[in-house]
């Protein structure tokens, strides 16, 4: 069965993208293996300790390379993508070997799908952002600029995002199309 790697771009628990992610497992399920990435202990990209690899960067390489494609949810901070969600995605597109581009990236080639769950805009900018940088690093992105959603207005109080079935049959679109070529 594939694999697909789950990336949050938010560290807040109950981050209204972990709540889409969830949303996704659910459409997906049976049809792959899903897991999430663990990023939270990664450090602030830096050249002067990127070798030898920390061992938080060695971890993260591998999960992303266990894995068939990978499915972005993220919020959008700014009208752009998160910085933690930027600092993964520029410590994934060094190469695997000291000064040496030719041994690729843990992330070229890989096929990633994104979505993004927000305020009125639906993560435009968010999504827009994240997609050029996503095709620069050299991944291969499937959906173009995915599925964005714009939450229930009393989330924001309540924590709770409610998804319509507008909003559903937009998800399970994305997935049949982004399952279809992985």
């Amino acid at each position: 069965m594939k694999k697909v790697c789950i990336i949050v771009g938010s560290l807040r628990k109950d981050s209204f993208n972990l709540q889409l992610a969830k949303k996704i497992e659910e459409l997906i399920s049976g049809k792959v293996e899903v897991f999430y990435l663990d990023y939270k202990d990664i450090p602030l990209m830096n050249q002067d300790i990127e070798f030898p690899t920390p061992k938080s960067i060695a971890d993260v390489r591998k999960q992303i390379q266990l894995a068939d494609a990978i499915w972005i949810c993220s919020p959008e901070y700014n009208f752009t993508i998160p910085g933690v969600l930027k600092n993964l995605l520029d410590w994934l597109s060094r190469p695997l070997k000291a000064n040496d581009f030719s041994s690729g990236t843990a992330v070229m080639g890989k096929k990633v799908t994104i979505c993004g769950a927000g305020g009125k805009f639906a993560t435009a900018g968010m999504r827009k952002n994240l997609k050029e940088l996503l095709e620069f690093i050299k991944m291969t992105v499937i959906a173009s600029e995915g599925t964005g959603i714009s939450i229930n207005a009393d989330a924001f109080t309540t924590n709770k995002v409610i998804f319509t079935q507008e909003q559903i049959n937009l998800l399970l679109k994305q997935a049949e199309l982004f399952l279809s070529q992985i």
